[in-house]
């Protein structure tokens, strides 16, 4: 963190978005947005004050009183024509995020698309908000119920998918009828803010989505703001706690997506091939910083004897700047981030376990200066370790040889988190056996990442999640909406009248 004057030129400064217009923060302090390959400094954030915080609520309350009677057919021919606008724009908004994130172009790409289809899939809200009718539940007398927006909801983002995570929560939350106020990470908000000016230009109303930038005092205004009715969250498993625990003991409704330990179980009868190339994606792309990375791959009976060649494979990822042609593991996003996984590597070999392929001291050419760690593979690996208790969410793999099925799912099942997790194998009655058997809340079969599309709910469980719904597809209607049941008798001039009714019974 750096404290300058609100004068400084040197570098832009990112603003905020209260009302429809871009503001200049009176923050005094600052974090810096750095190129994680370089450690050029690309932009300063401010760190807003309550004032502004209060302000962008203030401006969201505002815009929901007219922003909720807006009709369906409007709000969604806003998201139409955003998602004209992202897909216009994807290129240029991916070169942006892979500046200041570090991942790979194609990445960049593939993380705006899994956004895209969220914006896609809430055009469909016309279908997805429709209550229901029951005629005659008695005589002539309707049920039926509405489902309504709640009010101003907030949102809180995470570093490793700057596009794709704000674009979970804001379009869902503005389509339905409420009003929003994002928090972007104070790492990596550039590309965000490309996103949300393209909202505006699809046309969402001043107001109706707000951007305010900061650290833990912005997230907990937002999380105790009397006017903020509910706040979802995707990040540490750290500040996700403190997040709903916040949130929750002030009334409001919270979703809260954590951290990860995701395993993937080998059977020896997999397609040999396609599983490693799997595991090796699935473990070293992003650089490992995605919560459905898998980070433990657990090797089945004679599956263990593919270590040599899954180690091989890895060896053939080329480390390398996110821009670069041919890059398969870009940088970690912090200088920070990188000590840390070091540091975790470093316990990895002083707790016993083999370190079968070191990605420690990578050079890259160019650029001598990037948060660079190559793929690193670690066998030998017992569950009390801290490379296995921990989430690295850096490029390694965890390996664990068991001897059964039955072995392999008790293992995953003690671990406490459950975000994903999948099964290689040919056997229909082995995929079956583990889907009805595993506690995990996003099941992959041969999928290494079993992260749903959007007609679907984000689902992960246990230690990964606090809160009962779940990011896009219809949980997250039901989210942001609250349903509202009408029970109605019309009567005419030749009702009979039954006199006066004081039971509870309708009649």
């Amino acid at each position: 963190m750096t404290k300058q004057p609100a004068t400084e030129t040197a570098i832009p400064t990112v603003k905020l978005l209260i009302n429809g217009e871009w503001v200049e923060s009176a923050a005094t302090e600052y974090r810096q947005v750095v190129n994680p390959a370089t450690q050029q400094v690309l932009a300063r954030v401010p760190l807003a004050t309550r004032a502004e915080v209060d302000a962008a609520v203030g401006a969201a309350q505002r815009a929901f009183a007219s922003w909720r009677h807006t009709p369906i057919g409007a709000r969604l021919r806003i998201m139409l024509k955003y998602q004209a606008l992202i897909r216009e724009h994807s290129k240029r908004i991916a070169a942006i995020l892979t500046a200041e994130q570090g991942k790979t172009l194609s990445d960049a790409e593939g993380d705006i698309f899994r956004g895209l289809e969220v914006v896609e899939h809430a055009a469909s809200i016309g279908t997805l908000q429709q209550g229901g009718f029951a005629e005659n539940v008695a005589a002539a007398v309707d049920t039926y119920t509405l489902q309504q927006p709640i009010g101003v909801c907030a949102g809180i983002t995470p570093f490793n998918f700057p596009a794709m995570i704000p674009l979970w929560m804001f379009p869902m939350a503005i389509v339905c009828g409420n009003t929003f106020v994002l928090k972007p990470s104070e790492q990596d908000p550039l590309s965000t803010m490309e996103l949300v000016a393209l909202a505006l230009e699809a046309g969402v109303p001043p107001g109706v989505l707000n951007v305010v930038h900061g650290a833990k005092d912005v997230v907990d205004a937002l999380c105790t703001h009397p006017d903020v009715k509910a706040v979802s969250f995707v990040g540490s498993t750290a500040v996700g706690t403190h997040v709903y625990n916040l949130a929750g003991s002030h009334g409001k409704r919270v979703q809260s997506m954590m951290g990860a330990k995701n395993h993937a179980v080998v059977l020896p009868d997999a397609h040999k091939e396609q599983t490693l190339n799997a595991l090796v994606g699935a473990a070293f792309g992003a650089a490992g910083q995605r919560c459905m990375a898998t980070s433990v791959a657990v090797l089945v009976g004679a599956a263990r004897d593919w270590l040599p060649d899954l180690i091989a494979k890895a060896r053939t990822l080329k480390v390398g700047a996110g821009a670069e042609p041919g890059t398969d593991v870009g940088p970690v996003v912090s200088v920070a981030a990188k000590q840390r996984i070091l540091g975790l590597i470093e316990a990895g070999v002083q707790e016993g376990a083999t370190l079968a392929l070191d990605g420690r001291d990578v050079s890259v050419p160019g650029y001598p200066d990037g948060n660079f760690i190559g793929p690193t593979v670690f066998t030998d690996v017992t569950t009390g370790m801290s490379i296995y208790t921990q989430e690295i969410f850096g490029p390694v793999l965890v390996v664990i040889g068991v001897d059964t099925l039955d072995e392999a799912i008790a293992l995953v099942n003690r671990n406490p988190f459950g975000n994903g997790t999948g099964v290689f194998t040919q056997s229909g009655a082995a995929a079956r056996k583990f889907q009805s058997e595993i506690d995990v809340g996003q099941v992959g079969i041969n999928i290494p990442i079993p992260v749903p599309v959007p007609y679907f709910s984000f689902t992960g469980s246990r230690g990964s999640k606090l809160g009962d719904l779940g990011p896009y597809g219809k949980q997250v209607v039901q989210f942001y909406t609250q349903t509202k049941t009408v029970t109605a008798r019309w009567f005419d001039d030749e009702t009979v009248n039954q006199g006066v009714n004081t039971t509870i019974a309708l009649r």
